[in-house]
């Protein structure tokens, strides 16, 4: 193909995971895209329903037709105590991966600036006036390129930061007994085995015989697949129940690191989601920081002359996540007594405000004090002395 067949675009989409469709509906809501030429690019159509996004919310947002579930009690649970939490004004909210890409995939295809092809991405080469693309079958061009493609081997091939997965494996199951209470997710509940890791179950019940059940780690490897799935048995048996029917199976590993993926980003080239470190580096939370985030994008490139490389801003936040992925990497046994510590006697609406990096200063002390002292101010010696040695 030569030069002349080479079709140019405004922006091209390389991945369009939960940032990119975020971050294009809103392009399409604020009207202020329609003469601009865009080009999605990913190898997956988007139309089986491989994962499930949660997130909590005050007032409804954008999202708000595609929201399946809400809670407004969330159970946190160990082996010594029980605490039903009520979250109000929060309403913690399920979103099904296949309901999410429809309703956006939807409005995109009304958009005839709006092109999604389905082709898997090989080569991005950024020129001094334009973005190259390659795919297994074309090539374009682009002024500015978002990424969405992961590449694990940045954060995993260096030993700045640390690095763990939050890995687990679900079953949508019916069950034949009622045991179930769909009024309460199941938070954390750190009851179960925890064998030298970060160990706890998520439970998502839509009926008192229907819900979601993942065996979740925040653990540096992953496990083999037999060994969740045997936890999941044991757990719906200690609910009471031997009697159901597996409806689906999700399984996935959400990197947690504090690495700073923005500093790849260049004057063409942002990185966004999990390849722009858009995940909640301390709980592997994705939704509401990439609505956030996407929501800022989209008035950032509304400026003129805006440069990639500015989009990104460290907060506070980074560094209190830095701790906790400090502690839980040296000794990751340690993630049922912080969060325990949390959860036992926390303010819930507090610990949820925090979590969406919204407190004050005064309000993340009030949170970080409930947290085992002697650990965090470790893990502060160590960050400080990695600070100051980086400089």
């Amino acid at each position: 193909m030569n030069s002349s067949q080479i079709k140019h675009f405004d922006y091209i989409f390389t991945g369009t995971g939960l940032a990119s469709l975020m971050t294009i509906y809103k392009m399409v809501l604020s009207g202020k895209f329609s003469d601009k030429s865009i080009l999605l690019l990913d190898q997956d159509v988007k139309k089986t329903n491989d994962r499930t996004w949660c997130f909590w919310e005050k007032e409804e947002s954008v999202w708000n037709s595609v929201i399946s579930k809400k809670w407004d009690l969330a159970l946190f649970a160990n082996e010594d105590f029980n605490r039903s939490l009520a979250i109000k004004p929060y309403s913690y909210n399920k979103v099904s991966g296949i309901d999410f890409y429809n309703f956006v995939f939807e409005a995109i295809s009304k958009q005839q600036n709006i092109t999604f092809l389905n082709e898997k991405v090989t080569d991005i080469n950024e020129l001094e006036t334009h973005v190259f693309v390659g795919t297994e079958e074309n090539r374009y061009t682009c002024n500015c390129l978002f990424n969405s493609i992961y590449t694990k081997a940045f954060a995993e091939r260096q030993n700045k930061y640390p690095v763990l997965q939050q890995h687990f494996v679900g079953w949508f199951v019916k069950t034949k007994e009622e045991v179930f209470n769909p009024e309460e997710v199941t938070f954390m509940d750190f009851s179960i085995e925890q064998k030298g890791n970060t160990r706890f179950m998520y439970v998502l019940p839509t009926s008192k015989t229907e819900a979601l059940v993942e065996y979740t780690l925040f653990s540096e490897k992953l496990l083999p697949k037999e060994e969740y799935e045997k936890a999941i048995q044991l757990y719906l048996k200690k609910l009471g129940t031997e009697n159901y029917e597996i409806l689906e199976k999700e399984e996935g590993s959400i990197p947690m690191t504090c690495y700073p993926f923005w500093k790849k980003n260049t004057k063409r080239v942002l990185n966004i989601g999990t390849a722009g470190g858009w995940t909640k580096a301390s709980t592997g939370y994705t939704f509401k920081n990439a609505d956030k985030k996407s929501s800022d994008l989209v008035e950032f490139i509304q400026e003129k002359d805006f440069e990639m490389k500015s989009f990104h801003a460290k907060s506070k936040f980074w560094f209190y996540d830095l701790l906790l992925l400090d502690i839980l990497y040296r000794h990751n046994e340690l993630g049922r007594p912080i969060f325990s510590s949390l959860f036992r006697k926390g303010n819930p609406k507090l610990i949820f405000k925090f979590l969406d990096e919204e407190t004050s200063f005064f309000e993340d002390v009030k949170v970080i004090l409930k947290c085992p002292k002697i650990p965090f101010i470790k893990a502060l010696f160590r960050v400080i002395f990695l600070s100051n040695k980086s400089n």
